[in-house]
């Protein structure tokens, strides 16, 4: 590019030690909804990660000593720094993810602002355990520190939500922190960067490194100083973590991939069901590691269902996210995309019916969004347990319904994925919902509604879905050290 075309794009930098650091070499971030690159992130890697683990442990002392209170303020005055620029937030998710403008304002930046008030205040309620044996004249009780360098990967999906959904609890907790972001949403990581000193949090308590997995996202998972890794986003990443962590016995908190199933019984209220399964199939693009992607409807309902579902889904528009009617924004990547729709073709070539969607319905985009990378909700019919496209997770606009005719046969073949990260069940039978909840191999169960989320409570999955869960009593137990202190008097 010229001097001039580089000059307009917006050029990140590296946030260590409390000061924003240029990098020696940039990637190019993309917009996805023209397919312009209107970013360059810091490419880091070892050399940036050693100088923000320094940073981080040089920090380290001073802010672990420091009383939960003081750490609650803190995080406080930043949800408040945050919420206060929420529509600067908004418009920068959803102009580097390609969500909605409407689902970055009323989802991603308000649950972000959420998670650092929720964790402010959840710190101060944790309570140490004691029991005593008066017979040996013995008492003993728990303590808890925290314990380090905590090293957070975050995706590019929901990409400040599930960033501070680590930095908060790491933080309150009294660690400090190195954390990679996606490289291709990484802006609103940067803006917050922005805010950390106004807000009071001392410099190297929050240092935020950008690049790639492979570079700045091994750096940090290989540091032997970096106790902890908390990381959310695919399974095959996972297990390279796994492996590069394991000779230095790091504790590991790992949020992974879904194939979650709806399952909808004959006696469902449909009114409510199909508005939230549309919503469950295709929020956020279908790219939600809790979207549904296989729809088990039994067959007494099941042509009933698909007719409406179908009517239900074509009403979604797709389109430029910064338009507030918009339903559907760009997929993040060109190689995304590709991917996507590599899946319907192959549900097609194995003798699927696509209903709806890609290669069915025209796509009509607006001139500047042509080269975006946008497709239209995708409805898969008639496919086999077995395909790739009910085994693997897509992470697009693309859901699968078939039926099933009893309640033992729909619980086996919902269980019959690798993963287990969330399900939903829909059926008016009380019983019924509490027998299937309890059989289904998942971190997460909802009946009769979908990602109605209380933070109190432990988030994870089961199985491919990853190790560990996340919550107010989970992400501390996660994020301190317990020690059991014995007094004999």
């Amino acid at each position: 590019p010229t001097m001039a075309h580089s000059k307009a794009l917006l050029v990140l930098e590296n946030f260590i030690g409390g000061k924003f650091v240029p990098c020696s070499s940039y990637i190019d971030s993309y917009d996805p909804s023209t397919g312009d690159v209107y970013c360059r992130v810091p490419d880091s890697g070892k050399e940036e990660v050693e100088a923000a683990v320094k940073a981080a442990k040089d920090a380290f002392p001073v802010w672990s000593s420091k009383s939960p209170l003081e750490r609650s303020q803190i995080l406080n005055k930043l949800a408040d720094l945050i919420e206060h620029d929420l529509e600067a937030f908004a418009q920068a998710e959803s102009k580097d993810q390609g969500k909605t403008i409407t689902f970055a304002r009323t989802v991603d930046i308000p649950r972000a602002v959420h998670n650092f008030r929720f964790f402010a205040s959840s710190i101060l309620h944790h309570v140490t355990e004691c029991t005593e044996m008066p017979t040996v004249g013995c008492v003993h009780y728990t303590s808890r520190a925290p314990v380090g360098v905590a090293g957070l990967i975050s995706p590019w999906n929901l990409p400040l939500y599930l960033l501070t959904w680590k930095i908060a609890p790491a933080i309150a907790c009294g660690n400090t922190v190195v954390a990679k972001p996606s490289e291709m949403t990484s802006v609103t990581a940067w803006m917050m960067c922005k805010l950390l000193e106004k807000a009071g949090v001392p410099a190297g308590v929050v240092n935020v490194v950008f690049g790639t997995g492979a570079k700045a996202g091994e750096a940090l998972v290989c540091h032997p100083d970096v106790p902890l890794i908390s990381f959310t986003g695919s399974t095959l990443t996972a297990q390279r973590i796994t492996e590069k962590s394991a000779p230095h016995c790091k504790r590991l908190s790992l949020e992974l991939g879904g194939k979650n199933p709806a399952i909808i019984f004959d006696d469902a209220d449909l009114s409510q069901c199909i508005p939230t399964t549309v919503r469950s199939s295709f929020a956020n693009q279908g790219e939600i590691c809790l979207c549904t992607s296989r729809i088990f409807v039994q067959r007494g309902i099941y042509s009933e269902f698909l007719k409406r579902f179908v009517a239900e889904a074509k009403k979604w528009k797709t389109g430029n996210p910064s338009d507030p009617t918009i339903n559907v924004g760009a997929l993040i990547s060109k190689e995304h995309l590709e991917k996507v729709r590599n899946y319907v073709k192959k549900a097609q070539a194995e003798g699927a019916k696509i209903l709806c969607g890609e290669g069915v319905d025209p796509l009509s985009l607006p001139p500047g969004n042509q080269k975006g990378y946008f497709m239209l909700p995708t409805v898969i019919a008639e496919v086999k347990d077995e395909s790739c496209c009910m085994q693997e997770e897509i992470f697009g606009p693309v859901t699968c319904v078939v039926a099933f005719d009893t309640e033992e046969e729909v619980i086996q073949r919902a269980n019959g994925v690798k993963y287990g990260l969330a399900a939903t069940v829909w059926s008016g039978n009380v019983g019924r919902v509490h027998r299937v909840a309890h059989r289904l191999q998942s971190g997460l169960v909802w009946t009769n509604c979908w990602l109605v989320r209380d933070l109190n409570l432990p988030f994870g999955g089961m199985k491919a879905s990853g190790i560990g869960r996340e919550g107010a009593k989970d992400s501390y137990e996660f994020f301190t050290e317990v020690k059991t202190i014995t007094i004999k008097h």
